[in-house]
């Protein structure tokens, strides 16, 4: 699974606001097979930006200095 850049949240959450939109559009339309396919892509959407959460949570707030490694010599 591809990670989303961080960055990109705004945009993410703009997609699933638009997908939202689709699926009214689509319900009014009575075009259901439209609807399934865009309400699995809101789910999916939704799921890339509860992970995107999850990440931003869980990481690090600042660098971990992991010392220089030492090379034993040969024999």
């Amino acid at each position: 699974m591809l990670r989303v850049d961080p960055t990109q949240r705004r945009r993410l959450e703009e997609i699933i606001r638009n997908l939202r939109d689709r699926i009214d559009e689509a319900r009014a339309n009575g075009w259901l097979g439209e609807v399934e396919g865009l309400q699995v892509s809101a789910e999916a959407a939704r799921n890339k930006l509860t992970a995107l959460d999850r990440v931003a949570r869980n990481r690090p707030r600042a660098s971990v200095d992991l010392g220089m490694p030492i090379i034993p010599k040969e024999r």
